[in-house]
Protein backbone atom coordinates (compact mmCIF):
# COMPACT_ATOMS: atom_id res chain seq x y z
CA UNK A 1 0.00 0.00 0.00
CA UNK A 2 1.26 3.25 -1.00
CA UNK A 3 1.68 6.66 1.04
CA UNK A 4 -1.47 8.25 0.88
CA UNK A 5 -0.62 11.48 -1.02
CA UNK A 6 -2.01 13.71 1.75
CA UNK A 7 0.18 11.91 4.37
CA UNK A 8 3.37 12.39 1.67
CA UNK A 9 2.52 15.91 1.84
CA UNK A 10 2.45 15.84 5.95
CA UNK A 11 6.06 14.20 5.73
CA UNK A 12 7.23 16.59 3.66
CA UNK A 13 5.67 19.89 5.30
CA UNK A 14 6.88 18.33 8.73
CA UNK A 15 10.65 17.73 7.11
CA UNK A 16 10.79 20.94 5.87
CA UNK A 17 9.75 22.95 9.06
CA UNK A 18 11.96 21.19 11.82
CA UNK A 19 14.92 19.23 12.50
CA UNK A 20 13.01 15.88 11.73
CA UNK A 21 14.19 15.60 8.45
CA UNK A 22 17.49 14.70 9.83
CA UNK A 23 17.62 11.55 11.64
CA UNK A 24 21.15 10.13 12.47
CA UNK A 25 21.49 7.50 15.10
CA UNK A 26 24.57 5.91 15.61
CA UNK A 27 26.00 2.70 13.80
CA UNK A 28 25.94 0.70 17.01
CA UNK A 29 24.01 -2.68 17.37
CA UNK A 30 23.11 -1.80 20.87
CA UNK A 31 21.42 1.69 21.15
CA UNK A 32 20.26 2.92 24.63
CA UNK A 33 16.80 4.61 25.01
CA UNK A 34 16.20 7.03 27.40
CA UNK A 35 13.86 6.92 30.27
CA UNK A 36 11.04 10.22 30.76
CA UNK A 37 12.00 13.44 28.42
CA UNK A 38 11.75 15.72 31.60
CA UNK A 39 15.58 13.76 32.24
CA UNK A 40 17.21 14.46 29.30
CA UNK A 41 20.24 17.07 29.30
CA UNK A 42 21.03 19.70 26.64
CA UNK A 43 22.37 18.18 23.52
CA UNK A 44 19.98 15.11 22.83
CA UNK A 45 18.25 15.00 19.50
CA UNK A 46 21.01 15.80 17.02
CA UNK A 47 23.27 17.84 18.92
CA UNK A 48 26.19 15.54 18.17
CA UNK A 49 27.10 14.62 22.04
CA UNK A 50 26.94 11.99 24.45
CA UNK A 51 24.22 12.66 27.17
CA UNK A 52 24.38 10.48 30.58
CA UNK A 53 21.32 11.17 32.84
CA UNK A 54 20.47 9.72 35.79
CA UNK A 55 22.59 6.36 35.01
CA UNK A 56 20.88 6.45 31.82
CA UNK A 57 23.57 5.50 28.52
CA UNK A 58 21.94 8.00 25.37
CA UNK A 59 23.53 6.73 21.89
CA UNK A 60 25.72 9.55 20.46
CA UNK A 61 23.43 11.42 17.60
CA UNK A 62 25.61 12.45 14.64
CA UNK A 63 25.40 16.48 13.85
CA UNK A 64 26.22 15.21 10.37
CA UNK A 65 23.16 12.81 9.59
CA UNK A 66 24.03 9.50 8.46
CA UNK A 67 20.45 9.10 6.19
CA UNK A 68 17.88 11.57 5.78
CA UNK A 69 14.41 10.46 5.94
CA UNK A 70 12.82 10.22 2.16
CA UNK A 71 9.28 11.31 1.88
CA UNK A 72 8.50 7.75 0.26
CA UNK A 73 10.92 5.30 2.89
CA UNK A 74 12.25 1.47 2.75
CA UNK A 75 11.48 0.28 6.23
CA UNK A 76 8.36 1.29 8.13
CA UNK A 77 7.58 0.23 11.30
CA UNK A 78 3.88 -0.41 12.25
CA UNK A 79 2.08 -0.87 15.24
CA UNK A 80 -1.33 -2.56 15.80
CA UNK A 81 -3.42 -2.00 18.36
CA UNK A 82 -5.80 -4.79 20.59
CA UNK A 83 -8.86 -3.75 18.81
CA UNK A 84 -6.98 -4.55 15.29
CA UNK A 85 -6.38 -7.98 16.11
CA UNK A 86 -9.28 -8.66 18.33
CA UNK A 87 -11.05 -11.58 16.15
CA UNK A 88 -9.27 -14.19 13.38
CA UNK A 89 -11.49 -11.90 10.40
CA UNK A 90 -9.55 -8.96 11.85
CA UNK A 91 -5.92 -10.28 12.11
CA UNK A 92 -6.39 -11.49 8.61
CA UNK A 93 -7.59 -7.92 7.28
CA UNK A 94 -4.36 -6.35 9.30
CA UNK A 95 -2.69 -9.43 6.91
CA UNK A 96 -3.89 -8.18 3.83
CA UNK A 97 -2.88 -4.48 4.90
CA UNK A 98 0.30 -5.44 5.42
CA UNK A 99 0.85 -7.74 2.52
CA UNK A 100 -0.29 -4.52 0.10
CA UNK A 101 2.74 -2.25 1.97
CA UNK A 102 5.03 -5.05 1.22
CA UNK A 103 3.98 -5.17 -2.14
CA UNK A 104 4.34 -1.92 -2.97
CA UNK A 105 7.92 -1.84 -1.95
CA UNK A 106 8.70 -1.18 1.37
CA UNK A 107 9.65 -3.47 4.13
CA UNK A 108 7.82 -3.57 7.10
CA UNK A 109 8.59 -4.27 10.35
CA UNK A 110 5.06 -4.83 12.54
CA UNK A 111 4.37 -4.37 16.76
CA UNK A 112 0.94 -5.99 17.47
CA UNK A 113 -0.55 -6.01 21.12
CA UNK A 114 -2.72 -8.78 22.55
CA UNK A 115 -6.06 -9.64 21.00
CA UNK A 116 -8.79 -7.31 22.12
CA UNK A 117 -9.51 -8.24 26.18
CA UNK A 118 -6.88 -10.61 26.29
CA UNK A 119 -4.51 -8.96 28.69
CA UNK A 120 -7.58 -7.82 30.98
CA UNK A 121 -8.60 -11.35 30.74
CA UNK A 122 -5.33 -12.48 31.96
CA UNK A 123 -5.39 -10.65 35.08
CA UNK A 124 -8.88 -11.58 36.00
CA UNK A 125 -7.53 -15.55 35.76
CA UNK A 126 -4.66 -14.75 38.07
CA UNK A 127 -6.96 -13.12 40.62
CA UNK A 128 -9.45 -16.01 40.55
CA UNK A 129 -5.88 -18.02 41.73
CA UNK A 130 -4.52 -15.68 44.46
CA UNK A 131 -5.64 -12.32 45.09
CA UNK A 132 -1.43 -11.39 45.53
CA UNK A 133 0.39 -12.39 42.34
CA UNK A 134 3.73 -12.66 41.67
CA UNK A 135 5.19 -10.00 39.36
CA UNK A 136 7.34 -11.97 37.55
CA UNK A 137 4.66 -14.34 37.48
CA UNK A 138 2.38 -11.90 36.16
CA UNK A 139 5.05 -10.98 33.48
CA UNK A 140 5.42 -14.55 32.16
CA UNK A 141 1.13 -14.90 32.22
CA UNK A 142 0.72 -11.47 30.12
CA UNK A 143 3.67 -11.51 27.59
CA UNK A 144 1.75 -14.58 26.24
CA UNK A 145 -1.51 -12.62 24.77
CA UNK A 146 1.38 -10.87 22.73
CA UNK A 147 2.47 -13.89 21.39
CA UNK A 148 -0.73 -15.32 20.31
CA UNK A 149 -1.41 -12.00 18.17
CA UNK A 150 2.25 -12.29 16.70
CA UNK A 151 2.11 -15.65 15.84
CA UNK A 152 -1.51 -15.79 14.11
CA UNK A 153 -0.52 -12.84 12.35
CA UNK A 154 2.56 -14.47 10.72
CA UNK A 155 0.61 -17.22 9.84
CA UNK A 156 -1.99 -14.99 8.10
CA UNK A 157 0.92 -13.30 6.29
CA UNK A 158 2.16 -17.15 5.39
CA UNK A 159 -1.50 -17.90 4.03
CA UNK A 160 -1.24 -14.68 1.44
CA UNK A 161 1.94 -15.64 0.43
CA UNK A 162 4.17 -13.49 2.33
CA UNK A 163 7.34 -14.47 4.44
CA UNK A 164 6.92 -13.66 7.54
CA UNK A 165 9.07 -14.14 10.95
CA UNK A 166 7.02 -13.61 14.24
CA UNK A 167 9.51 -12.29 17.38
CA UNK A 168 9.32 -11.84 20.88
CA UNK A 169 10.69 -8.74 22.75
CA UNK A 170 13.28 -11.06 23.69
CA UNK A 171 13.94 -12.47 20.45
CA UNK A 172 14.00 -9.00 19.18
CA UNK A 173 16.77 -7.95 21.13
CA UNK A 174 14.85 -5.50 23.63
CA UNK A 175 16.42 -5.20 26.96
CA UNK A 176 15.21 -3.85 30.25
CA UNK A 177 15.86 -3.10 34.07
CA UNK A 178 14.58 -5.75 36.49
CA UNK A 179 11.12 -3.65 37.36
CA UNK A 180 8.86 -6.43 36.62
CA UNK A 181 5.22 -5.21 35.34
CA UNK A 182 6.58 -1.44 34.37
CA UNK A 183 10.10 -2.18 33.37
CA UNK A 184 11.91 0.28 31.41
CA UNK A 185 14.11 -0.51 28.06
CA UNK A 186 17.67 -0.21 28.70
CA UNK A 187 18.65 -1.04 25.05
CA UNK A 188 18.11 -2.39 21.47
CA UNK A 189 19.87 -4.58 19.62
CA UNK A 190 18.21 -4.83 16.10
CA UNK A 191 20.58 -7.66 14.30
CA UNK A 192 18.12 -10.07 14.27
CA UNK A 193 15.19 -7.85 13.08
CA UNK A 194 17.77 -6.39 10.76
CA UNK A 195 18.84 -9.82 9.41
CA UNK A 196 15.28 -11.41 8.96
CA UNK A 197 14.64 -7.78 7.06
CA UNK A 198 17.36 -8.30 4.78
CA UNK A 199 16.03 -11.68 3.83
CA UNK A 200 13.03 -10.25 2.33
CA UNK A 201 10.69 -11.20 5.48
CA UNK A 202 8.02 -9.14 7.44
CA UNK A 203 8.98 -9.28 10.75
CA UNK A 204 6.07 -9.36 13.72
CA UNK A 205 7.00 -8.12 16.73
CA UNK A 206 5.11 -9.01 19.76
CA UNK A 207 4.76 -5.57 21.74
CA UNK A 208 4.78 -4.81 25.67
CA UNK A 209 7.91 -6.83 26.62
CA UNK A 210 11.67 -7.42 27.22
CA UNK A 211 14.13 -9.31 28.87
CA UNK A 212 16.20 -8.74 31.33
CA UNK A 213 20.29 -9.68 31.30
CA UNK A 214 19.52 -12.32 33.40
CA UNK A 215 17.12 -13.83 31.01
CA UNK A 216 13.61 -13.03 32.61
CA UNK A 217 10.83 -11.50 31.13
CA UNK A 218 9.31 -8.05 31.89
CA UNK A 219 6.59 -6.25 30.70
CA UNK A 220 6.86 -2.40 30.10
CA UNK A 221 3.13 -1.66 31.28
CA UNK A 222 -0.24 -1.44 30.30
CA UNK A 223 -0.49 0.04 26.73
CA UNK A 224 3.13 0.07 25.71
CA UNK A 225 3.41 -1.69 22.33
CA UNK A 226 3.15 2.29 20.97
CA UNK A 227 6.84 2.55 22.92
CA UNK A 228 7.74 -0.67 21.24
CA UNK A 229 7.03 0.59 18.08
CA UNK A 230 8.54 3.62 18.29
CA UNK A 231 11.69 2.49 19.67
CA UNK A 232 12.41 0.25 17.19
CA UNK A 233 11.80 2.31 14.88
CA UNK A 234 14.33 4.86 16.36
CA UNK A 235 16.90 2.05 16.09
CA UNK A 236 15.63 0.97 12.89
CA UNK A 237 15.85 4.65 11.20
CA UNK A 238 12.50 3.79 10.43
CA UNK A 239 9.37 5.48 10.02
CA UNK A 240 6.54 4.82 13.01
CA UNK A 241 2.71 4.35 12.21
CA UNK A 242 0.37 3.60 14.67
CA UNK A 243 -3.02 1.86 13.43
CA UNK A 244 -5.64 1.74 15.78
CA UNK A 245 -9.62 1.57 16.00
CA UNK A 246 -10.27 5.71 16.22
CA UNK A 247 -9.17 7.72 12.52
CA UNK A 248 -6.56 9.64 14.90
CA UNK A 249 -6.16 12.24 17.40
CA UNK A 250 -9.33 14.21 17.85
CA UNK A 251 -9.61 17.77 19.80
CA UNK A 252 -11.46 15.52 22.78
CA UNK A 253 -13.16 11.99 23.15
CA UNK A 254 -15.53 11.23 20.10
CA UNK A 255 -17.51 9.43 22.64
CA UNK A 256 -18.14 12.72 24.37
CA UNK A 257 -18.01 15.07 22.17
CA UNK A 258 -19.48 13.26 18.92
CA UNK A 259 -18.83 16.46 16.52
CA UNK A 260 -14.81 16.72 18.06
CA UNK A 261 -12.60 17.12 15.29
CA UNK A 262 -9.92 14.87 13.99
CA UNK A 263 -6.44 17.10 14.17
CA UNK A 264 -4.19 16.60 10.96
CA UNK A 265 -1.02 17.35 12.68
CA UNK A 266 0.06 17.80 16.35
CA UNK A 267 3.76 18.33 17.69
CA UNK A 268 5.17 16.16 19.99
CA UNK A 269 5.06 18.32 23.26
CA UNK A 270 0.79 18.82 22.52
CA UNK A 271 0.72 14.88 22.05
CA UNK A 272 3.09 14.39 25.04
CA UNK A 273 0.61 16.15 27.69
CA UNK A 274 -2.67 14.74 25.86
CA UNK A 275 -1.52 11.57 26.25
CA UNK A 276 0.08 11.95 29.88
CA UNK A 277 -3.76 13.73 30.89
CA UNK A 278 -6.10 11.08 29.20
CA UNK A 279 -5.66 10.83 25.54
CA UNK A 280 -5.85 6.97 24.84
CA UNK A 281 -4.29 7.23 21.23
CA UNK A 282 -1.02 7.00 22.45
CA UNK A 283 1.07 5.90 25.27
CA UNK A 284 2.76 8.83 27.07
CA UNK A 285 6.54 7.26 27.10
CA UNK A 286 6.30 6.52 23.62
CA UNK A 287 5.78 10.04 22.52
CA UNK A 288 9.05 10.92 24.90
CA UNK A 289 10.89 8.32 23.12
CA UNK A 290 9.39 9.70 19.46
CA UNK A 291 10.46 13.36 20.72
CA UNK A 292 14.05 12.54 21.98
CA UNK A 293 14.74 10.58 18.85
CA UNK A 294 12.65 13.16 16.61
CA UNK A 295 10.69 9.91 15.06
CA UNK A 296 7.50 10.98 13.32
CA UNK A 297 4.34 9.44 14.44
CA UNK A 298 1.70 8.65 12.12
CA UNK A 299 -2.03 7.69 13.45
CA UNK A 300 -4.81 6.43 11.27
CA UNK A 301 -7.17 3.81 11.50
CA UNK A 302 -6.87 0.11 11.10
CA UNK A 303 -10.49 0.06 9.51
CA UNK A 304 -10.35 2.14 6.81
CA UNK A 305 -8.02 4.56 4.41
CA UNK A 306 -8.58 7.62 5.66
CA UNK A 307 -6.34 10.71 6.47
CA UNK A 308 -5.13 10.40 10.34
CA UNK A 309 -2.85 12.47 12.27
CA UNK A 310 0.60 13.06 11.86
CA UNK A 311 2.57 13.58 15.42
CA UNK A 312 6.17 15.53 14.59
CA UNK A 313 8.08 18.43 15.74
CA UNK A 314 7.18 21.40 13.86
CA UNK A 315 5.44 24.02 14.85
CA UNK A 316 2.88 25.40 12.82
CA UNK A 317 2.52 29.13 13.98
CA UNK A 318 -1.11 29.36 13.46
CA UNK A 319 -2.03 26.67 15.93
CA UNK A 320 0.42 28.84 18.43
CA UNK A 321 -1.51 30.44 21.39
CA UNK A 322 -4.42 28.06 20.77
CA UNK A 323 -6.17 25.29 22.73
CA UNK A 324 -5.56 22.01 20.54
CA UNK A 325 -7.57 19.42 22.93
CA UNK A 326 -9.39 18.53 25.70
CA UNK A 327 -7.72 15.55 27.34
CA UNK A 328 -9.71 13.82 30.36
CA UNK A 329 -8.60 10.93 32.89
CA UNK A 330 -10.58 9.30 35.14
CA UNK A 331 -7.89 6.92 36.27
CA UNK A 332 -7.41 9.27 39.35
CA UNK A 333 -7.21 9.11 43.28
CA UNK A 334 -6.32 11.39 45.67
CA UNK A 335 -4.45 11.16 48.70
CA UNK A 336 -4.36 13.99 51.60
CA UNK A 337 -2.11 14.28 55.11
CA UNK A 338 -4.10 16.34 56.97
CA UNK A 339 -2.44 18.29 59.81
CA UNK A 340 1.12 17.81 58.69
CA UNK A 341 3.80 19.35 60.95
CA UNK A 342 5.20 22.25 58.70
CA UNK A 343 9.14 21.59 58.41
CA UNK A 344 11.13 21.25 55.84
CA UNK A 345 11.66 17.35 54.83
CA UNK A 346 8.09 16.06 55.38
CA UNK A 347 7.46 16.06 51.27
CA UNK A 348 10.68 14.23 50.79
CA UNK A 349 9.45 11.38 53.59
CA UNK A 350 6.49 11.49 51.54
CA UNK A 351 7.57 11.19 48.22
CA UNK A 352 10.84 9.28 48.57
CA UNK A 353 9.24 6.20 49.41
CA UNK A 354 6.14 6.25 46.76
CA UNK A 355 9.23 6.56 44.05
CA UNK A 356 11.11 3.65 45.88
CA UNK A 357 8.21 1.80 44.98
CA UNK A 358 7.77 2.95 41.66
CA UNK A 359 4.72 4.77 41.96
CA UNK A 360 4.01 7.90 39.91
CA UNK A 361 2.59 11.14 41.47
CA UNK A 362 0.98 13.42 39.28
CA UNK A 363 -0.88 16.87 41.04
CA UNK A 364 0.41 17.75 44.28
CA UNK A 365 -1.23 20.62 46.54
CA UNK A 366 0.03 22.03 49.60
CA UNK A 367 -1.67 24.70 51.71
CA UNK A 368 -0.57 27.73 52.87
CA UNK A 369 -0.50 28.19 56.61
CA UNK A 370 0.72 29.82 59.82
CA UNK A 371 -0.73 27.46 61.90
CA UNK A 372 2.26 24.98 61.82
CA UNK A 373 0.34 22.61 60.63
CA UNK A 374 -0.50 21.81 56.76
CA UNK A 375 -2.58 19.80 54.40
CA UNK A 376 -0.36 17.88 51.75
CA UNK A 377 -2.53 16.42 49.09
CA UNK A 378 -1.58 14.59 45.58
CA UNK A 379 -2.97 12.16 43.01
CA UNK A 380 -1.93 8.60 41.85
CA UNK A 381 -3.41 6.49 39.25
CA UNK A 382 -6.24 4.03 40.57
CA UNK A 383 -4.59 1.04 39.87
CA UNK A 384 -1.93 2.61 42.63
CA UNK A 385 -3.93 3.67 45.16
CA UNK A 386 -3.88 0.80 47.21
CA UNK A 387 -0.31 0.71 47.44
CA UNK A 388 0.27 4.05 47.71
CA UNK A 389 -1.87 4.53 50.75
CA UNK A 390 -0.24 1.70 52.72
CA UNK A 391 3.39 3.72 52.15
CA UNK A 392 1.73 6.54 53.02
CA UNK A 393 0.20 5.82 56.29
CA UNK A 394 3.30 4.53 57.41
CA UNK A 395 4.61 7.79 56.78
CA UNK A 396 1.88 9.76 58.59
CA UNK A 397 2.81 7.67 61.44
CA UNK A 398 5.99 8.73 61.28
CA UNK A 399 5.43 12.42 60.58
CA UNK A 400 2.99 12.93 63.52
CA UNK A 401 -0.11 13.38 60.83
CA UNK A 402 -3.66 13.88 61.97
CA UNK A 403 -4.94 11.66 59.55
CA UNK A 404 -4.92 10.02 55.94
CA UNK A 405 -7.84 10.86 53.54
CA UNK A 406 -8.18 9.31 50.30
CA UNK A 407 -10.88 10.12 47.65
CA UNK A 408 -10.95 7.93 44.52
CA UNK A 409 -14.13 9.34 42.63
CA UNK A 410 -12.41 12.25 40.78
CA UNK A 411 -10.92 12.78 37.29
CA UNK A 412 -8.81 15.15 35.39
CA UNK A 413 -9.82 17.66 32.56
CA UNK A 414 -7.09 19.44 31.31
CA UNK A 415 -7.01 22.23 27.94
CA UNK A 416 -3.59 21.97 26.00
CA UNK A 417 -2.12 23.84 23.07
CA UNK A 418 1.14 25.17 22.88
CA UNK A 419 1.84 28.80 24.35
CA UNK A 420 -1.45 29.25 26.18
CA UNK A 421 0.31 29.69 29.49
CA UNK A 422 2.38 32.68 28.33
CA UNK A 423 -0.80 34.34 26.81
CA UNK A 424 -3.39 36.41 29.01
CA UNK A 425 -6.93 34.57 29.47
CA UNK A 426 -6.71 31.32 28.40
CA UNK A 427 -6.63 30.51 32.64
CA UNK A 428 -9.38 32.56 33.22
CA UNK A 429 -11.78 31.28 30.53
CA UNK A 430 -11.41 27.87 31.62
CA UNK A 431 -12.43 28.67 35.14
CA UNK A 432 -15.09 30.88 34.56
CA UNK A 433 -16.50 28.25 31.81
CA UNK A 434 -16.31 25.20 34.84
CA UNK A 435 -17.63 28.25 37.39
CA UNK A 436 -20.50 28.70 34.70
CA UNK A 437 -21.04 25.10 34.30
CA UNK A 438 -21.58 24.94 38.07
CA UNK A 439 -18.39 22.51 38.42
CA UNK A 440 -16.39 22.94 41.47
CA UNK A 441 -12.62 22.64 40.57
CA UNK A 442 -10.84 20.66 43.95
CA UNK A 443 -7.38 21.09 42.65
CA UNK A 444 -5.51 23.22 40.08
CA UNK A 445 -2.08 21.99 37.86
CA UNK A 446 -0.13 23.62 35.19
CA UNK A 447 2.45 23.33 32.57
CA UNK A 448 3.59 25.44 29.74
CA UNK A 449 1.18 24.25 27.38
CA UNK A 450 -1.23 22.80 29.99
CA UNK A 451 -3.70 23.39 32.88
CA UNK A 452 -5.75 20.82 34.42
CA UNK A 453 -8.30 20.69 36.99
CA UNK A 454 -8.72 18.21 39.14
CA UNK A 455 -13.31 17.75 39.39
CA UNK A 456 -15.77 15.28 40.61
CA UNK A 457 -15.74 12.34 38.33
CA UNK A 458 -19.01 12.46 38.00
CA UNK A 459 -18.79 15.73 36.13
CA UNK A 460 -15.78 15.27 33.88
CA UNK A 461 -18.07 14.67 30.53
CA UNK A 462 -19.61 17.93 31.84
CA UNK A 463 -16.79 19.69 32.06
CA UNK A 464 -15.08 18.01 28.99
CA UNK A 465 -18.21 19.44 26.73
CA UNK A 466 -18.33 22.81 28.36
CA UNK A 467 -14.73 23.47 27.72
CA UNK A 468 -14.83 22.62 24.17
CA UNK A 469 -17.66 24.61 23.59
CA UNK A 470 -16.09 27.47 25.09
CA UNK A 471 -12.48 27.30 23.42
CA UNK A 472 -14.46 26.45 19.53
CA UNK A 473 -12.64 23.56 18.99
CA UNK A 474 -15.21 22.31 16.48
CA UNK A 475 -13.86 24.79 14.37
CA UNK A 476 -11.46 24.21 12.05
CA UNK A 477 -7.62 25.80 12.53
CA UNK A 478 -6.73 28.40 9.92
CA UNK A 479 -4.00 25.66 8.21
CA UNK A 480 -6.95 23.30 7.93
CA UNK A 481 -8.94 25.63 5.87
CA UNK A 482 -6.51 26.63 3.79
CA UNK A 483 -5.35 22.99 2.92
Amino acid sequence: MAIPPLLARRVLGALSRAPVGEIAISSTTSTRIPSPLSEIGEGAGGRGREVVAKGHHFPQISSKPRAIYPVYVALVVQKYGGTSVASAERIKAVADRIARRKASGDDVVAVVSAMGDTTDDLINLAAQITDKPSEREMDILLSTGEAVSMSLMAMALHNLGVDSVSLTGAQAGLRTDAVHQRARILSIEPARIRSEVAKGRVVIVSGFQGITDEAEVTTLGRGTSDLTAVALAAVLEARCERYTDVQGVFTADPRIIPDARLLNEISYEEMLEMASKGAKVMQPRAVEIASVYNVPIYVASSFTETPGTLIHGGINMETFNRVRGIPHDLDVAKITLRGVPDRPGIAAAVFEPLAEHHISVDVIVQNATDTGLTDLTFTVSKGDLSRALTIVEAVAKEVEAAEVVTDAEIGKVSIVGTGIQSAPGFAARMFRTLHEANINIEMIATSEIRITCIVQADRVNDAVRALHKSFELDRPEPSELAS
